[in-house]
């Protein structure tokens, strides 16, 4: 039985804050009584059995532990009750009461919620791939890892063979194939697997043109592993890193998470480098392409991409110059003299990623990020201390549910506790879950960012960081706007909550950091980013290479997070009304302009971190009510309530689908269905619009909603995805489906049923 572990270290890791926030799995066959075995296995086989239906799993593995260790019981039922929902103060209450003492039991000792996070379903695989290539795999991954891993990919197969960009998307070329590839680095042979799986897996593969139809991120990677030619690839000259850092296109100046695959990726296009073919890769030449490998056209192949992974299909523009590089350029930067450049280029990104990697305690800033770097890191030296290193955090990323074991593509630690104080907060009851909040509260405090990254950070382009907080740990180190910003708000929050400000201190200086760190963070335009500012021109985009993904080059400014750092800001400005007064002022004041300025005709915002326009329209309402607007004096909100009334279904619930991210456009769930969170979201939009003050009615029915949904320990059911990033990235965020029904149901009680009593 596997066990989760929070907050422990190990060899060749180094913390700044003992671990705190950290979340591995270690295999124990001693571990759980029978009953608890046979209900993992229960989970499990449940899972399997309803997988076309039941998408994501429920976490029941990690929360079942952790509610054991909090003397709960977890109804593995999940049964609702049937019994007709009373919406008055008593049930309400009672509602609210079963909600909490459940969320309560599934926070860890260190105060925050472990969780699942699943996202793009490549991510496993390229993990796989860097372990082969460097011979780590029976290194680092157990029998009982391999086991699992094969049963995740399995469970996450599509009918038709293939597997999607993410657990709900149709098949795709660049998932399928690499996980494919996977499945037989792992021991699976073309016979293997659940219904002939691994036969129906290359099936769909040849039937949809074979390999030399995957996205440049698999390109890539099959060219390391020695099934796809380099020859294949179009250009990623490292050469560009010399360029000065004035040059639009140096990469320094793209957004950080692209920067951060980008490089590396480059580094491996200029060493051309290729691990070694064994008889199994020789093997997988033969799987993956539907011609013989050495009659593959490579020049030809670079250009292909699958209709079903062209999201963002290349320009005209795109394809010259990748023709001009490929035919003049790399012959040209290939040949001496000229070729010492590329020589100098690849040195200067080998010592910028080791940098990266030590700043950010060789987690990285993402997983896809973290493999390429762990690759590249190998490649320059196999027996440094770094690579042992690098080796140790993979199990960082490693998470195990009902469905398997996966890599997931990061975690959210802090974020998750941000929101879940501000819920437990708006609730009439908080003060009975004081050692919950107190837990959440340490865990904000220790996980602050203490330090900029070493030396000279500009020139490595990394930004402050020094009192930030990170998406997920602080030992990542990588601030982001709107966890800081949310971070700091619940602080705020929390330090309203004592009589004599004990419970909840904070030094000063910790505030004045953050505020630092989000002043800093503005962008010219009044809006904010996430990791950084915005370092080059929105034009670049016409340079996306990745096929799969939009707006992935350029730092854009996003509603959510210029919402985040206006009601950070404000509070912080009731509590320290002095401390940088005009700064502060302007800051909010055109943070203020670029949200009004951003809103769509129809009155929505578009959200880009959560599904979709219900997301990014309540943030946007949050935002402007902070600094005093409301229904009668703001167009915006006006609009804003119109527009989320509108889409509210005839059961009293929205539920919008990751489809809206990917068109752009509003899309519902099929056949109309509602989503508890974009139900919550809804909900405390418009009850801060004031909607009670106008007509109750349908947040009465959106309350009815919710509370019909709560399980019988007083969990809630998972959904549909509910997170997205780049329009065509859904992701899952687990701890969602408790948070925000509680924030919901909290405000709501406190607005709505102080004034009526019964509905």
């Amino acid at each position: 039985m596997w066990k989760l572990k929070i907050a422990e270290g190990g060899p060749w890791l180094k913390s700044g804050n003992s671990h705190v926030g950290r979340e591995t799995w270690e295999f124990d066959q001693n571990l759980g009584t029978s009953e608890e075995r046979e209900a993992v296995e229960a989970a499990q086989s449940e899972f399997q059995k309803n997988r076309f239906r039941t998408r994501h799993t429920s976490d029941i593995l990690a929360r079942m532990q952790l509610a054991k260790a909090n003397n709960f019981s977890i109804d593995l039922q999940k049964e609702k009750d049937a019994n007709p929902i009373n919406i008055d103060t008593a049930t309400v209450s009672d509602i609210l009461k079963k909600a909490l003492g459940y969320f309560s039991a599934i926070q860890a000792h260190d105060g925050h919620w472990p969780g699942d996070f699943p996202g793009p379903l490549f991510t496993t695989a390229t993990m796989i791939i860097v372990l082969y290539v460097t011979e780590s795999l029976s290194i680092t991954l157990s029998s009982e890892h391999h086991r699992e891993i094969i049963r995740y990919l399995y469970n996450r197969q599509n009918m038709d063979g293939g597997w999607g960009l993410h657990a709900e998307g149709e098949s795709s070329m660049l998932s399928t194939a690499l996980n494919y590839t996977a499945l037989r680095l792992l021991g699976e042979s073309l016979d293997d697997g659940p219904d002939m799986s691994m036969h129906k897996a290359r099936k769909w593969i040849h039937d949809h043109g074979g390999a030399t139809m995957i996205p440049i991120l698999g390109k890539v990677w099959l060219s390391v592993l020695g099934v796809f030619e380099w020859s294949g690839v179009n250009p990623i000259p490292p050469e560009l890193f010399l360029l000065p850092s004035l040059v639009p296109i140096q990469p320094g100046r793209l957004w950080s998470h692209f920067r951060m695959a980008f490089i590396p990726m480059s580094y491996l296009y200029g060493k051309k480098f290729v691990g070694p073919i064994t008889n199994l890769v020789a093997s997988l030449r033969e799987d993956l392409h539907i011609h013989p490998y050495k009659k593959i056209d490579w020049k030809e192949a670079r250009k292909l991409c699958a209709k079903e992974d062209a999201y963002n299909p290349h320009t005209w523009l795109q394809e010259c110059l990748s023709d001009c590089l490929y035919n003049f350029g790399e012959p040209f930067l290939t040949r001496w003299p000229i070729s010492y450049m590329r020589k100098r280029a690849l040195q200067q990104i080998a010592e910028f990623l080791k940098y990266e990697d030590e700043n950010s305690q060789y987690i990285c800033i993402g997983a896809a990020q973290k493999a390429l770097s762990m690759l590249c890191c190998w490649i320059e030296n196999p027996n440094s201390d770094a690579f042992k290193r690098h080796l140790a955090r993979v199990a960082d990323f490693l998470w195990v549910g009902e469905d398997g074991m996966k890599v997931r593509v990061c975690a959210g630690q802090l974020w998750d506790v941000a929101f879940a104080v501000q819920a437990i907060l708006a609730c009439s009851i908080a003060g009975e879950f004081g050692s919950t909040l107190k837990k959440a509260h340490g865990f904000i405090k220790s996980s602050q960012i203490m330090d900029n990254p070493s030396g000279d950070f500009s020139r490595k382009y990394r930004h402050i960081s020094k009192g930030g907080w990170a998406f997920q740990v602080a030992d990542q180190g990588w601030q982001v706007s709107d966890c800081t910003a949310e971070a700091l708000k619940a602080l705020l929050l929390l330090s309203k909550c004592s009589s004599d400000g004990e419970d909840y201190q904070m030094e000063t200086c910790c505030y004045f950091d953050a505020v630092n760190v989000l002043l800093s963070l503005q962008n010219p335009n009044g809006g904010y980013g996430t990791w950084e500012l915005a370092r080059t021109y929105p034009w670049m985009e016409i340079f996306n290479m990745t096929e799969i993904y939009a707006d992935i080059i350029v730092e854009h400014q996003y509603v959510e997070c210029t919402s985040s750092v206006i009601q950070a800001l404000a509070l912080f400005r009731e509590k320290y009304p002095e401390h940088r007064k005009d700064e502060i002022d302007q800051c909010i004041r055109n943070a203020t302009e670029f949200i009004e300025k951003l809103q769509n005709d129809d009155g929505s915002w578009f959200g880009s971190w959560g599904i979709c326009f219900t997301y990014g329209t309540w943030f946007a309402i949050e935002g402007l009510s902070s600094v005093g607007q409301c229904y009668d004096d703001s167009t915006c909100i006006r609009k804003a309530c119109k527009f989320l009334l509108s889409k509210q279904l005839t059961n009293g619930g929205w539920g919008e689908s990751h489809l809206s991210s990917r068109t752009k456009a509003y899309t519902n769930l099929d056949g109309e269905k509602s989503h508890i969170v974009n139900t919550a979201w809804a909900m405390l939009g418009l009850m801060k619009a004031g909607q009670i003050q106008r007509d109750p009615a349908p947040l009465h029915k959106a309350a009815r909603l919710i509370m019909s949904m709560q399980l019988s320990d007083g969990d809630f059911p998972q959904e549909e995805m509910i997170g997205s990033f780049l329009k065509n990235g859904p992701l899952c965020y687990m701890a969602y489906r408790n948070i925000f029904p509680i924030w919901a149901l909290g405000e709501y009680q406190k607005l709505v049923l102080q004034n009526y009593q019964t509905f």
